[in-house]
Protein backbone atom coordinates (compact mmCIF):
# COMPACT_ATOMS: atom_id res chain seq x y z
CA UNK A 1 0.00 0.00 0.00
CA UNK A 2 1.49 3.25 -1.09
CA UNK A 3 0.50 5.42 2.19
CA UNK A 4 2.30 2.12 4.35
CA UNK A 5 5.59 2.65 2.04
CA UNK A 6 5.93 5.99 2.96
CA UNK A 7 5.16 5.73 6.79
CA UNK A 8 7.61 2.93 6.92
CA UNK A 9 10.25 5.22 5.31
CA UNK A 10 9.37 8.02 7.58
CA UNK A 11 9.13 5.71 10.86
CA UNK A 12 12.86 4.29 9.98
CA UNK A 13 13.88 7.85 9.47
CA UNK A 14 12.52 9.12 12.37
CA UNK A 15 13.87 6.01 14.50
CA UNK A 16 17.69 6.94 12.31
CA UNK A 17 17.80 10.34 13.56
CA UNK A 18 19.08 9.38 17.20
CA UNK A 19 18.84 12.64 18.15
CA UNK A 20 15.87 13.56 19.14
CA UNK A 21 15.06 14.88 22.67
CA UNK A 22 12.41 15.49 24.64
CA UNK A 23 12.77 19.26 25.76
CA UNK A 24 15.52 21.73 25.36
CA UNK A 25 16.87 21.06 28.68
CA UNK A 26 16.97 17.50 28.14
CA UNK A 27 18.73 17.91 25.02
CA UNK A 28 22.11 18.47 26.91
CA UNK A 29 22.22 15.47 28.59
CA UNK A 30 19.95 13.02 27.21
CA UNK A 31 19.39 11.47 24.34
CA UNK A 32 15.87 9.51 23.15
CA UNK A 33 16.92 5.36 22.41
CA UNK A 34 16.10 4.76 18.90
CA UNK A 35 12.93 2.70 18.71
CA UNK A 36 13.38 -0.39 17.30
CA UNK A 37 10.76 -1.14 14.32
CA UNK A 38 9.14 -5.08 13.02
CA UNK A 39 7.61 -4.00 9.18
CA UNK A 40 5.35 -7.41 8.65
CA UNK A 41 3.81 -7.62 5.41
CA UNK A 42 0.89 -9.94 5.16
CA UNK A 43 1.23 -10.31 1.10
CA UNK A 44 -1.58 -10.04 -0.88
CA UNK A 45 -4.33 -9.18 2.24
CA UNK A 46 -7.25 -7.00 1.29
CA UNK A 47 -7.92 -3.95 3.82
CA UNK A 48 -11.94 -5.24 3.61
CA UNK A 49 -11.25 -8.62 4.99
CA UNK A 50 -9.18 -7.19 8.56
CA UNK A 51 -11.95 -7.75 11.12
CA UNK A 52 -12.08 -9.49 14.76
CA UNK A 53 -13.04 -13.17 12.56
CA UNK A 54 -10.78 -13.08 9.82
CA UNK A 55 -7.12 -11.19 10.93
CA UNK A 56 -7.88 -10.54 15.02
CA UNK A 57 -4.71 -9.74 15.62
CA UNK A 58 -4.33 -6.87 12.74
CA UNK A 59 -7.83 -5.36 13.63
CA UNK A 60 -6.92 -5.05 17.48
CA UNK A 61 -3.65 -2.92 16.33
CA UNK A 62 -6.02 -0.76 13.81
CA UNK A 63 -8.04 0.20 16.95
CA UNK A 64 -4.88 0.34 19.13
CA UNK A 65 -2.91 2.18 16.64
CA UNK A 66 -2.92 4.50 13.54
CA UNK A 67 -5.17 3.38 10.49
CA UNK A 68 -4.42 4.23 6.66
CA UNK A 69 -7.91 4.22 5.41
CA UNK A 70 -6.47 5.19 1.93
CA UNK A 71 -3.81 3.12 1.10
CA UNK A 72 -3.07 1.21 -1.86
CA UNK A 73 -0.18 -0.37 -3.82
CA UNK A 74 2.32 1.31 -6.17
CA UNK A 75 1.53 -1.24 -8.85
CA UNK A 76 -1.37 -3.88 -8.49
CA UNK A 77 -0.85 -6.12 -7.46
CA UNK A 78 2.54 -7.77 -8.14
CA UNK A 79 5.24 -7.86 -5.12
CA UNK A 80 8.03 -7.22 -6.53
CA UNK A 81 7.25 -3.72 -7.47
CA UNK A 82 5.57 -2.92 -4.00
CA UNK A 83 9.08 -4.76 -2.29
CA UNK A 84 10.76 -2.33 -3.88
CA UNK A 85 8.54 0.62 -2.93
CA UNK A 86 8.92 -0.31 0.89
CA UNK A 87 12.47 -1.25 0.44
CA UNK A 88 13.35 2.17 -0.77
CA UNK A 89 10.63 4.55 -0.33
CA UNK A 90 11.05 5.58 -3.76
CA UNK A 91 8.43 5.08 -6.81
CA UNK A 92 8.66 2.65 -9.94
CA UNK A 93 10.92 4.98 -11.89
CA UNK A 94 13.57 4.95 -9.63
CA UNK A 95 13.71 1.62 -8.84
CA UNK A 96 13.23 -0.05 -12.36
CA UNK A 97 10.78 -2.85 -10.56
CA UNK A 98 7.61 -2.71 -12.52
CA UNK A 99 6.64 -6.18 -11.94
CA UNK A 100 7.29 -9.71 -10.84
CA UNK A 101 8.65 -10.15 -14.46
CA UNK A 102 10.68 -7.46 -16.23
CA UNK A 103 12.34 -7.69 -19.84
CA UNK A 104 15.80 -7.30 -18.41
CA UNK A 105 17.61 -6.48 -22.09
CA UNK A 106 19.93 -9.12 -21.49
CA UNK A 107 20.24 -12.94 -20.69
CA UNK A 108 19.89 -13.46 -17.35
CA UNK A 109 22.17 -16.86 -16.35
CA UNK A 110 20.24 -17.75 -13.01
CA UNK A 111 16.75 -17.89 -14.72
CA UNK A 112 17.81 -20.17 -17.47
CA UNK A 113 18.98 -17.38 -19.68
CA UNK A 114 15.51 -15.74 -19.96
CA UNK A 115 15.17 -11.86 -21.56
CA UNK A 116 12.26 -12.18 -18.95
CA UNK A 117 12.85 -13.51 -15.66
CA UNK A 118 10.69 -13.79 -13.00
CA UNK A 119 12.18 -11.46 -9.76
CA UNK A 120 10.72 -13.55 -7.03
CA UNK A 121 14.61 -15.51 -7.30
CA UNK A 122 17.90 -14.83 -5.29
CA UNK A 123 20.18 -15.92 -7.93
CA UNK A 124 17.97 -13.54 -10.45
CA UNK A 125 18.53 -10.95 -8.34
CA UNK A 126 21.91 -11.34 -8.03
CA UNK A 127 22.28 -12.23 -11.50
CA UNK A 128 20.51 -8.47 -12.23
CA UNK A 129 22.83 -6.57 -9.53
CA UNK A 130 26.21 -7.66 -11.20
CA UNK A 131 24.99 -6.67 -14.54
CA UNK A 132 23.81 -3.17 -13.73
CA UNK A 133 27.04 -2.38 -12.17
CA UNK A 134 26.31 -3.87 -8.50
CA UNK A 135 22.67 -2.75 -7.34
CA UNK A 136 20.10 -2.78 -10.06
CA UNK A 137 17.39 -0.78 -7.72
CA UNK A 138 19.96 1.99 -7.54
CA UNK A 139 18.86 3.13 -3.97
CA UNK A 140 19.46 2.97 -0.51
CA UNK A 141 17.33 -0.03 0.94
CA UNK A 142 16.02 0.43 5.08
CA UNK A 143 17.87 -2.64 6.01
CA UNK A 144 20.79 -1.54 4.63
CA UNK A 145 20.42 2.45 5.61
CA UNK A 146 19.56 0.73 9.79
CA UNK A 147 22.68 -1.71 9.71
CA UNK A 148 25.43 1.66 8.89
CA UNK A 149 23.31 3.60 11.84
CA UNK A 150 24.38 0.40 13.95
CA UNK A 151 20.98 -1.52 13.99
CA UNK A 152 20.67 -4.73 13.88
CA UNK A 153 18.93 -5.81 10.93
CA UNK A 154 16.93 -9.15 9.79
CA UNK A 155 14.52 -9.95 7.00
CA UNK A 156 12.25 -13.59 6.43
CA UNK A 157 9.78 -14.82 4.33
CA UNK A 158 9.04 -15.09 1.04
CA UNK A 159 11.85 -15.18 -1.83
CA UNK A 160 12.39 -12.13 -3.37
CA UNK A 161 10.83 -9.78 -1.50
CA UNK A 162 13.02 -10.57 1.40
CA UNK A 163 15.96 -9.77 -0.18
CA UNK A 164 14.81 -6.84 -1.69
CA UNK A 165 15.15 -5.26 1.59
CA UNK A 166 18.86 -5.27 1.82
CA UNK A 167 19.80 -6.79 -1.95
CA UNK A 168 23.68 -6.43 -1.94
CA UNK A 169 24.19 -8.30 1.20
CA UNK A 170 24.71 -11.51 0.02
CA UNK A 171 27.30 -13.10 3.12
CA UNK A 172 24.47 -13.46 5.60
CA UNK A 173 27.00 -11.79 8.29
CA UNK A 174 25.38 -8.21 8.08
CA UNK A 175 21.90 -9.07 7.88
CA UNK A 176 20.19 -11.96 8.80
CA UNK A 177 17.98 -13.38 6.25
CA UNK A 178 15.74 -16.55 5.98
CA UNK A 179 13.48 -17.39 2.88
CA UNK A 180 12.73 -20.40 0.86
CA UNK A 181 16.23 -20.85 -0.34
CA UNK A 182 17.50 -20.88 3.38
CA UNK A 183 20.18 -23.50 4.04
CA UNK A 184 20.28 -24.68 -0.02
CA UNK A 185 22.62 -24.15 -2.53
CA UNK A 186 21.20 -21.30 -3.98
CA UNK A 187 20.15 -19.59 -1.24
CA UNK A 188 22.40 -16.76 0.90
CA UNK A 189 24.43 -18.59 3.56
CA UNK A 190 23.83 -18.73 7.44
CA UNK A 191 26.08 -17.01 9.31
CA UNK A 192 28.10 -19.54 11.94
CA UNK A 193 25.69 -17.63 14.90
CA UNK A 194 22.88 -18.27 13.03
CA UNK A 195 23.80 -22.13 12.05
CA UNK A 196 24.49 -22.23 16.23
CA UNK A 197 21.55 -20.61 16.96
CA UNK A 198 19.23 -22.87 14.71
CA UNK A 199 20.40 -25.78 16.39
CA UNK A 200 20.44 -25.16 19.64
CA UNK A 201 16.90 -24.04 19.58
CA UNK A 202 16.45 -27.52 17.82
CA UNK A 203 15.20 -25.74 14.59
CA UNK A 204 16.43 -27.09 11.36
CA UNK A 205 19.18 -25.40 9.09
CA UNK A 206 17.54 -25.63 5.63
CA UNK A 207 13.89 -24.01 5.44
CA UNK A 208 10.82 -26.47 4.71
CA UNK A 209 9.05 -26.21 1.06
CA UNK A 210 5.41 -24.84 0.64
CA UNK A 211 4.53 -28.79 0.73
CA UNK A 212 0.68 -29.56 -0.36
CA UNK A 213 0.40 -25.38 -0.28
CA UNK A 214 2.14 -25.33 -3.54
CA UNK A 215 -0.29 -27.13 -5.46
CA UNK A 216 -1.41 -24.98 -7.78
CA UNK A 217 -4.04 -27.36 -9.78
CA UNK A 218 -4.73 -27.25 -13.30
CA UNK A 219 -8.44 -26.88 -15.10
CA UNK A 220 -8.89 -30.46 -14.77
CA UNK A 221 -7.92 -30.40 -10.97
CA UNK A 222 -8.30 -28.16 -7.91
CA UNK A 223 -5.54 -26.74 -6.11
CA UNK A 224 -4.35 -26.22 -2.78
CA UNK A 225 -6.90 -26.79 0.40
CA UNK A 226 -4.29 -26.04 3.12
CA UNK A 227 -2.67 -22.46 4.15
CA UNK A 228 0.60 -22.17 3.88
CA UNK A 229 1.41 -23.23 7.37
CA UNK A 230 4.25 -25.38 7.69
CA UNK A 231 6.73 -23.40 5.94
CA UNK A 232 5.57 -20.13 7.55
CA UNK A 233 5.98 -22.01 10.94
CA UNK A 234 9.24 -22.18 10.40
CA UNK A 235 9.77 -18.42 9.60
CA UNK A 236 7.73 -17.44 12.62
CA UNK A 237 9.77 -19.79 14.60
CA UNK A 238 12.95 -18.62 13.17
CA UNK A 239 12.16 -15.23 14.21
CA UNK A 240 10.74 -15.37 17.51
CA UNK A 241 13.20 -18.24 18.85
CA UNK A 242 16.31 -17.13 17.44
CA UNK A 243 16.21 -13.34 15.40
CA UNK A 244 14.97 -11.53 18.17
CA UNK A 245 16.42 -13.36 21.24
CA UNK A 246 19.72 -12.53 19.46
CA UNK A 247 18.85 -8.56 18.98
CA UNK A 248 17.68 -8.46 22.75
CA UNK A 249 20.92 -9.27 23.78
CA UNK A 250 23.24 -7.34 21.23
CA UNK A 251 21.42 -4.42 22.94
CA UNK A 252 20.79 -2.27 20.02
CA UNK A 253 18.38 -1.18 18.19
CA UNK A 254 16.80 -3.05 15.41
CA UNK A 255 14.98 -3.58 12.18
CA UNK A 256 13.11 -7.03 11.39
CA UNK A 257 11.15 -7.28 8.30
CA UNK A 258 8.81 -10.47 8.48
CA UNK A 259 7.25 -11.01 4.71
CA UNK A 260 4.10 -13.35 4.79
CA UNK A 261 3.67 -15.40 1.67
CA UNK A 262 0.05 -15.73 3.15
CA UNK A 263 -2.27 -15.27 2.25
CA UNK A 264 -1.01 -14.03 -1.36
CA UNK A 265 0.10 -17.80 -2.23
CA UNK A 266 -2.82 -19.59 -0.41
CA UNK A 267 -5.33 -17.38 -2.88
CA UNK A 268 -3.22 -17.90 -6.07
CA UNK A 269 -3.20 -21.57 -5.27
CA UNK A 270 -6.60 -22.32 -3.34
CA UNK A 271 -8.82 -25.22 -4.59
CA UNK A 272 -11.99 -24.02 -3.88
CA UNK A 273 -13.09 -22.36 -6.45
CA UNK A 274 -12.13 -24.62 -10.02
CA UNK A 275 -12.85 -22.96 -12.94
CA UNK A 276 -15.67 -21.33 -10.94
CA UNK A 277 -15.34 -17.13 -9.75
CA UNK A 278 -17.19 -17.86 -6.30
CA UNK A 279 -16.63 -18.40 -3.88
CA UNK A 280 -13.08 -17.34 -5.47
CA UNK A 281 -10.32 -16.04 -2.61
CA UNK A 282 -13.36 -15.46 -0.02
CA UNK A 283 -13.26 -19.48 0.34
CA UNK A 284 -12.47 -21.37 3.31
CA UNK A 285 -8.72 -22.12 2.22
CA UNK A 286 -8.06 -18.42 1.36
CA UNK A 287 -9.79 -17.21 4.77
CA UNK A 288 -7.43 -19.45 6.46
CA UNK A 289 -4.26 -18.13 4.50
CA UNK A 290 -5.26 -14.92 6.62
CA UNK A 291 -5.43 -16.24 9.82
CA UNK A 292 -2.36 -18.00 8.90
CA UNK A 293 -0.66 -14.52 8.38
CA UNK A 294 -2.36 -12.79 11.48
CA UNK A 295 -1.45 -15.99 13.91
CA UNK A 296 2.12 -15.29 12.91
CA UNK A 297 2.13 -11.74 13.70
CA UNK A 298 0.34 -12.27 17.03
CA UNK A 299 3.48 -14.78 17.95
CA UNK A 300 6.43 -11.97 17.26
CA UNK A 301 3.88 -9.53 18.49
CA UNK A 302 3.77 -12.09 22.08
CA UNK A 303 7.36 -12.24 21.76
CA UNK A 304 8.51 -8.89 21.86
CA UNK A 305 6.34 -8.51 24.93
CA UNK A 306 8.05 -11.78 26.31
CA UNK A 307 11.40 -10.57 26.44
CA UNK A 308 10.41 -6.88 27.32
CA UNK A 309 10.81 -5.34 23.96
CA UNK A 310 7.61 -4.37 23.07
CA UNK A 311 7.07 -1.37 24.61
CA UNK A 312 10.31 0.12 22.71
CA UNK A 313 9.30 -1.23 18.90
CA UNK A 314 7.03 0.16 16.54
CA UNK A 315 4.81 -2.79 14.65
CA UNK A 316 4.07 -1.89 10.89
CA UNK A 317 1.17 -4.23 9.48
CA UNK A 318 0.88 -3.50 6.04
CA UNK A 319 0.10 -5.92 2.40
CA UNK A 320 1.88 -4.98 -0.31
CA UNK A 321 -1.20 -5.04 -2.57
CA UNK A 322 -4.88 -6.29 -2.73
CA UNK A 323 -6.36 -9.48 -4.97
CA UNK A 324 -9.32 -10.47 -7.31
CA UNK A 325 -11.08 -13.76 -8.77
CA UNK A 326 -10.98 -13.07 -12.52
CA UNK A 327 -12.66 -14.41 -15.33
CA UNK A 328 -10.72 -15.71 -18.21
CA UNK A 329 -13.24 -15.51 -21.21
CA UNK A 330 -13.19 -13.32 -23.87
CA UNK A 331 -15.36 -12.77 -27.34
CA UNK A 332 -12.67 -10.71 -28.97
CA UNK A 333 -9.15 -12.78 -28.24
CA UNK A 334 -8.12 -14.65 -31.43
CA UNK A 335 -7.01 -17.05 -29.02
CA UNK A 336 -9.97 -18.30 -27.79
CA UNK A 337 -10.55 -19.89 -31.18
CA UNK A 338 -7.62 -22.00 -30.87
CA UNK A 339 -7.81 -25.49 -29.02
CA UNK A 340 -5.09 -25.57 -26.25
CA UNK A 341 -4.67 -28.94 -24.53
CA UNK A 342 -4.47 -27.08 -21.33
CA UNK A 343 -8.05 -24.22 -21.43
CA UNK A 344 -11.27 -24.19 -21.11
CA UNK A 345 -13.39 -23.44 -24.45
CA UNK A 346 -13.73 -20.08 -25.01
CA UNK A 347 -11.13 -19.27 -21.95
CA UNK A 348 -7.83 -17.19 -22.19
CA UNK A 349 -4.71 -19.50 -22.27
CA UNK A 350 -1.69 -18.73 -20.66
CA UNK A 351 0.33 -15.92 -22.69
CA UNK A 352 -2.60 -14.53 -24.23
CA UNK A 353 -1.48 -10.97 -24.55
CA UNK A 354 1.76 -12.00 -26.78
CA UNK A 355 -0.13 -14.79 -28.59
CA UNK A 356 -3.22 -11.81 -29.68
CA UNK A 357 -0.12 -9.46 -30.23
CA UNK A 358 1.67 -12.14 -32.08
CA UNK A 359 -0.58 -12.33 -34.26
CA UNK A 360 -2.30 -9.23 -35.23
CA UNK A 361 1.00 -7.80 -35.81
CA UNK A 362 1.93 -11.75 -37.94
CA UNK A 363 4.87 -11.63 -36.84
CA UNK A 364 6.15 -14.85 -35.74
CA UNK A 365 6.29 -15.26 -31.44
CA UNK A 366 9.96 -16.52 -30.08
CA UNK A 367 9.54 -17.71 -26.00
CA UNK A 368 12.41 -16.37 -24.18
CA UNK A 369 12.06 -19.07 -21.71
CA UNK A 370 12.21 -22.70 -23.79
CA UNK A 371 15.19 -22.55 -25.63
CA UNK A 372 13.68 -19.22 -27.96
CA UNK A 373 11.88 -21.72 -30.16
CA UNK A 374 9.36 -19.88 -32.25
CA UNK A 375 5.72 -20.73 -31.00
CA UNK A 376 3.45 -23.04 -33.36
CA UNK A 377 -0.37 -23.17 -33.48
CA UNK A 378 -2.23 -24.29 -30.70
CA UNK A 379 0.86 -23.25 -28.58
CA UNK A 380 1.55 -21.01 -26.09
CA UNK A 381 5.07 -19.98 -24.79
CA UNK A 382 6.07 -22.01 -21.09
CA UNK A 383 5.97 -19.29 -18.68
CA UNK A 384 3.70 -16.59 -20.77
CA UNK A 385 6.20 -13.98 -21.84
CA UNK A 386 7.00 -13.84 -25.58
CA UNK A 387 9.53 -12.20 -28.04
CA UNK A 388 7.90 -10.68 -31.29
CA UNK A 389 9.33 -10.16 -34.40
CA UNK A 390 13.19 -10.52 -35.33
CA UNK A 391 14.96 -12.95 -32.89
CA UNK A 392 16.19 -13.30 -29.61
CA UNK A 393 18.54 -10.43 -29.98
CA UNK A 394 16.41 -7.65 -31.12
CA UNK A 395 12.97 -8.65 -30.81
CA UNK A 396 10.21 -6.23 -32.17
CA UNK A 397 7.66 -6.41 -29.14
CA UNK A 398 8.62 -7.78 -25.69
CA UNK A 399 5.73 -9.34 -23.34
CA UNK A 400 6.57 -10.04 -19.91
CA UNK A 401 3.80 -11.91 -18.87
CA UNK A 402 2.35 -10.55 -14.98
CA UNK A 403 -1.09 -12.43 -15.01
CA UNK A 404 -3.34 -9.35 -15.36
CA UNK A 405 -0.67 -6.35 -15.70
CA UNK A 406 1.62 -7.50 -18.03
CA UNK A 407 3.95 -4.99 -19.67
CA UNK A 408 5.06 -4.51 -23.03
CA UNK A 409 8.41 -3.30 -24.33
CA UNK A 410 9.35 -1.91 -27.62
CA UNK A 411 12.86 -2.10 -27.20
CA UNK A 412 13.88 0.21 -30.44
CA UNK A 413 11.53 2.67 -29.49
CA UNK A 414 9.20 2.54 -32.68
CA UNK A 415 6.33 4.82 -31.76
CA UNK A 416 4.13 3.49 -35.18
CA UNK A 417 4.71 0.01 -33.61
CA UNK A 418 3.73 0.80 -30.40
CA UNK A 419 0.68 2.90 -32.03
CA UNK A 420 -0.06 -0.53 -33.58
CA UNK A 421 -0.37 -2.29 -30.37
CA UNK A 422 -2.31 0.45 -28.42
CA UNK A 423 -5.02 0.11 -31.43
CA UNK A 424 -4.47 -3.87 -31.19
CA UNK A 425 -4.80 -4.12 -27.46
CA UNK A 426 -8.18 -1.12 -27.48
CA UNK A 427 -9.71 -3.81 -29.24
CA UNK A 428 -10.08 -6.45 -27.18
CA UNK A 429 -12.26 -7.25 -23.99
CA UNK A 430 -9.98 -8.16 -21.55
CA UNK A 431 -8.01 -4.40 -21.67
CA UNK A 432 -9.38 -1.54 -19.40
CA UNK A 433 -6.24 0.84 -18.98
CA UNK A 434 -3.35 1.45 -21.06
CA UNK A 435 -0.35 3.13 -19.52
CA UNK A 436 2.66 4.44 -21.80
CA UNK A 437 5.64 5.72 -21.83
CA UNK A 438 6.21 9.27 -22.81
CA UNK A 439 9.26 8.66 -24.72
CA UNK A 440 7.00 7.03 -27.34
CA UNK A 441 4.81 9.94 -27.58
CA UNK A 442 0.95 10.73 -27.00
CA UNK A 443 -1.94 8.62 -28.44
CA UNK A 444 -5.37 8.77 -28.79
CA UNK A 445 -8.05 6.14 -28.87
CA UNK A 446 -9.90 5.79 -32.60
Amino acid sequence: MRRSVLVAAAMLEIALAQTAFDSPALAQTQAVQPRNIVLFIADGLRFCMVDDNTAPTVAAMARQGVTLRNGHALFPTFTMANASGMATGHMLGDTGTYSNTIYTGFEVPGAASSLTPFLESDVVLGDIDEHFAGSYLDEATILKLARDKGYSTASIGKIGPALVFDPTERTGEKTILIDDETGKAKGIPLSSEMSERLKTASLPLVAPTRGANGNPGDVAKPGTLSANVVQQDYFASVATRVVLPIFKERKKPFLLVFWSRDPDGTQHNQGDSLNMLTPGINGPTSLAAIRNADDDLARIRSTLGELGLLDTTDIIATSDHGFSTISKESQTSSTVKTKFADTLPGHLPLGFVALDLAHALNLPLIDPDDGYRTIGEGEHTKKGNGLIGGDRNKPKVVVAANGGSDLIYVPDGDKAMAKRIIDILLAQDYVSGIFVDSKLGKFRAR
